[in-house]
């Protein structure tokens, strides 16, 4: 039977008028997973005292309801508002849930799962920022196409389920990664920059209301190994968002904290800074708490190079810590082919493909099942810089990734294979950049229409990469938003782009002026706030493609968070 419960919070002022709450949490049109953990608060203006507050939950007393008491403070963090707070609850019966706080009203979905658990296994696959048009120039690239026809299909492309995703967050509507990604990982919207949270008053960025996660649930309700693989920094907000909860996503120390107390079984990426102690050279620590060893003390094998990660998985490890960059791990064309970036510092750092091959081997060891994220990152942080050469390689090896994975899932059929960007770019394939062209500017160079010819990149190699970007008719991959820059349609063989710099006047930017002395290059006058140095992400919808069971329930248009009550109900984590 489905349980209607009616949240009452009454508040007696001086003149008995009642006092209307601020703000509950969580929000209204929450879908909350039956037996899935939350924080519940209320925040109160004008700051009364509890002697004012009265609080009952259909008639009783709250800590009766949850089964656990609850907080009032006054004044919370010297503001002039008080709240209400009951950490941890969880409501264990499906139904409708209307919520009441003086004169404020919210409503609760609260949804079970049923039986049977249609998938042991899940592999969520986030292409940061992964857009239409990244696809498109990536199956041009490393398919070819002649006469409209492209020479083969995607593997992201070749899957039978698809739908669109809408990425709002609470407080906008063009969402970030943190936020982005906590819906996917925990049901729930929230605001730019948290993971993990509901965005409240609080002070502290980690007393917000937290919500829980799918690194904690899958461990907590199921027993099943869990995964967290990336090519950026692992504290960056897609990976954080498995085991997060902080309204901050830059609290990288507090975020390395959380996965060693979530304690994934396979943790790889970039970021070694946030990991090693304060005295030791280099760390961005404030402490003196080394978690390399902490994990390795906790039964975990080390890897800070490719070549130790391989190792790791023929030697069977069954938990493994790989750091193999202390920032972002290089992407695909400066990796393979030209050699830029931080490769001459770290230059045995592995591809996404050998992540996932060794996390695979790892996690399919355990028989509960597993679940695993792995993230395609710099999509997003090569189209943030303008660079759409870089950002079309690494959406190529989003795809051979995936590809492993579909060759793992065809074994048993028992694994639920998602793709899908956790928000959109303001990207397009306008066309070609033709060198034959007259003229020497990118405008004079465009060919549109009838004049945007295949391009002329060799054909791929085995895994699907041009062995060169610079040839004389290059897919116009073009952004729609922009700081100043300086542009000549031509790709950056040196290193990542850098379109703007600190101007002379504080919180705005510039273009930087070397690439101004590249030939044919021209003034862009940027489109963005002039404190933004880079191209900024689109409210568009995102397309997610999945396979396996439990894949037919993703169709037509969906929000961000329902990917999440997807997983849940192929896993069968509701009670």
């Amino acid at each position: 039977m489905s349980l209607r419960v009616v949240l009452t919070v009454g508040m007696l002022a001086a003149a008995s008028a009642a006092t209307q709450a601020q703000t509950i949490y969580p929000l209204n049109r929450a879908d909350i997973l039956t037996g899935a953990k939350f924080d519940f608060k209320v925040e109160f203006p004008g700051a009364p005292a509890e002697a004012d507050a009265k609080v009952t939950i259909a008639g009783r007393d709250p800590a009766a309801f949850f089964g656990k008491p609850g907080t009032f403070v006054r004044n919370e963090d010297g503001q002039d508002y008080s709240s209400y707070v009951i950490r941890d609850v969880s409501i264990p019966t499906a139904g409708a849930v209307a919520v009441e706080a003086g004169a404020a009203k919210v409503s609760w979905d609260v949804y079970a799962t049923p039986a049977p658990r249609k998938a042991k296994n899940v592999i969520l696959f986030i292409g940061d920022g992964l857009s239409i048009a990244h696809r498109t120039a990536a199956r041009i690239l490393s398919k070819g196409i002649a006469e409209g026809k492209y020479g083969g299909e995607l593997e992201i492309d070749d899957m039978p389920a698809m739908a669109l995703i809408s990425t709002a967050g609470s407080d906008s509507i063009v969402t970030d990664s943190a936020n982005s990604m906590s819906a996917y990982t925990s049901g729930h919207k929230s605001c730019v920059n948290a993971l993990g949270v509901y965005c409240a008053r609080n002070k502290n960025t980690l007393d917000h209301p937290k919500v829980e996660t799918l690194g904690e649930l899958t461990k907590r309700r199921l027993g099943m190994a869990v995964g967290v693989v990336t090519n950026t920094e692992i504290e960056d907000a897609t990976p954080a968002g498995m085991v997060s909860h902080t309204r901050r996503r830059s609290d990288y120390n507090d975020i390395v904290e959380m996965f060693y107390k979530v304690k994934p079984d396979v943790i790889m990426g970039g970021g070694s800074v946030n990991w090693l102690a304060k005295s030791t050279p280099g760390s961005r620590r404030t402490d003196e708490r080394d978690y390399i060893k902490m994990f390795e003390a906790d039964g975990y094998t080390f890897a800070g190079t490719s070549t130790e990660m391989l190792a790791a998985g023929k030697a069977g490890a069954r938990k493994l810590l790989g750091l193999f960059n202390t920032g972002n791990v290089d992407g695909a064309l400066d990796r393979m082919f030209l050699k830029k970036g931080t490769v001459g510092r770290f230059p045995d750092q592995p591809d996404l493909t050998d992540q996932v091959r060794v996390s695979l081997d790892i996690l399919s060891k355990s028989d509960k099942g597993f679940m695993l994220m792995v993230e395609s990152g710099r999509i997003d942080k090569y189209s943030h810089s303008l660079d759409a050469e870089r950002a079309i390689y690494d959406t190529i090896m989003l795809d051979n990734a995936v590809k492993v994975a579909k060759q793992f899932a065809a074994k048993d059929n028992d694994t639920l294979i998602i793709v899908v960007g956790d928000h959109a770019h303001p990207v397009s394939v306008i066309g070609v950049y033709d060198d034959e062209r007259p003229g020497q500017t990118p405008r004079e160079k465009l060919g549109v229409y009838a004049d945007a010819k295949a391009p002329n990149y060799s054909k791929p190699n085995a895994d699907g990469y041009p062995d060169s970007v610079d040839v004389s008719r290059r897919i116009a991959l073009n952004f729609g938003t922009f700081p100043d820059n300086c542009f000549n349609a031509k790709p950056y063989l040196d290193g990542e782009n850098v379109p703007a710099v600190a101007g002379a006047t504080a919180n705005t930017f510039v273009a930087n002026e070397k690439n101004c002395t590249r030939p044919g290059s021209v003034r862009m006058t940027g489109n963005i706030p002039f404190d933004g140095n880079t191209e900024t992400h689109s409210g568009d919808d995102v397309l997610l493609t999945a396979m396996g069971p439990g894949s037919d329930m993703f169709h037509g248009h969906m929000p961000n968070v329902r990917v999440f009550k997807v997983i849940a109900t192929a896993l069968g984590l509701g009670e």
